[in-house]
């Protein structure tokens, strides 16, 4: 591989994770938001963490789809014979499937949260708040420590 194509590999994998930070910041805050608002009884809270709700999710989307669109890049770049010998790249890419569906649920809940149709506990946002957390672990380690 020259130095050229292991430079231009570097750059996407320093933007790939700088995307990814910022993906997650808004996955992490959100559904604390939605414990918030699983839990109050004053409309005007609930009136104002229905727009809180709506921006961060808004403003996270394009992250998690330069996030997306550099991983694929980096597979490219690495090559196919690459991607089909990195059997640790293939149980990252089902997690990140997972999280891809986590996040559109989020837009499923900022609906009903924008409905007034939440039938839910703060308790079980505090459970779904785990979620992206226990998968980034899992990828961090697959991704750093290629443990396959």
């Amino acid at each position: 591989m020259s130095s050229f194509l292991i430079n231009n590999i570097l750059w996407l994998k320093a933007f790939h994770v700088i995307f990814m930070v910022a993906w997650f910041a808004g996955i992490f805050y959100l559904p604390r938001l939605f414990v918030n608002h699983a839990e109050t009884d004053s409309t005007a809270v609930a009136e104002q963490l229905k727009g809180m709700e709506k921006r961060l999710l808004y403003f996270v989307t394009p992250f998690a789809i330069f996030t997306l669109l550099l991983g694929l890049a980096i597979i490219y770049a690495y090559g196919l014979d690459w991607f089909i010998a990195a059997k640790w790249l293939h149980i990252k890419l089902s997690l990140v499937t997972v999280i891809y569906i986590y996040h559109g649920y989020c837009f499923k809940l900022v609906k009903t949260f924008a409905l007034d149709k939440n039938n839910r506990s703060g308790r079980f946002y505090r459970i779904f708040n785990e979620v992206p957390v226990l998968i980034l672990f899992a990828i961090i380690i697959l991704a750093y420590v290629k443990p396959m």
